[in-house]
């Protein structure tokens, strides 16, 4: 079967337009968003009643800020790129943001619309993530510290994605504990992401690498220095 032509810029863009608008999805369905996300939820809920500029946008602005430096402490280097990495999330936090707003709420009483537009959400995040790791331009720092940190500890991506994700979601339980003495933010979905991400997102990049051969329509060389060396 002859493969059509992705662009990598295109995936960049598509990606992080899914992303977004899968996440959220996630957060309106209120079974909880994914664990990757959760714990910037769970401060936005808490510090939004104090600060009205701490969005949801924002604690991702801030939380990816805190991952981007500890990735740099574990691989013991310091690159333009990782910077570049930040320009990324600033531009993800916005469409979050942007996301929240345009996305209608949901009656908590629908709750086959809520599963529906929930698990809609799950398949564009994983669908998205997918894309973000077929292109040379920095993706939010998730996946960069996910694809580097496992490159560096010798782990299947894919195997670290899971961890990773887990790790997360303990994470957001805990802090939600600590601000509301409940789990709030987190959900009976957010423990169900956490155990099928990483083998969804293995299912669309075999799916995508089926379809399509991923190729650069430009040339930008800042971005395209290694990250695995």
């Amino acid at each position: 079967m002859k493969k059509h032509t992705f662009y990598s810029e295109m995936a960049y863009i598509i990606g992080l337009l899914m992303l977004a608008f899968g996440t959220a999805l996630m957060s309106r369905g209120g079974f909880g968003v994914s664990m990757v996300v959760a714990p910037a939820y769970v401060l936005h809920l808490k510090l939004s009643c104090y600060f009205s500029f701490f969005s949801f946008g924002f604690a991702e602005y801030l939380l990816q800020a805190v991952i981007l430096t500890i990735m740099m402490l574990i691989l013991k280097r310091v690159r333009v790129i990782y910077f570049l990495t930040f320009i990324t999330t600033i531009i993800y936090g916005a469409l979050l943001d942007l996301a929240m707003i345009i996305s209608p709420q949901i009656a908590s009483d629908r709750y086959a619309l809520r599963i529906g537009v929930y698990m809609t959400g799950i398949m564009l995040c994983t669908a998205a993530i997918s894309l973000l790791f077929k292109t040379y331009l920095p993706p939010a720092a998730y996946e960069v510290f996910v694809k580097n940190v496992s490159q560096k500890l010798k782990i299947s991506i894919f195997a670290f994605k899971t961890g990773f994700d887990i790790s997360f979601c303990v994470l957001s339980a805990a802090l939600s504990l600590l601000f509301f003495g409940k789990i709030q933010g987190v959900g009976i979905g957010t423990a169900i992401c956490a155990l099928i991400y990483g083998a969804l997102i293995a299912l669309f990049t075999r799916l995508l690498e089926h379809f399509f051969t991923f190729e650069n329509a430009f040339n930008f060389k800042i971005f395209k220095e290694s990250e695995g060396k």
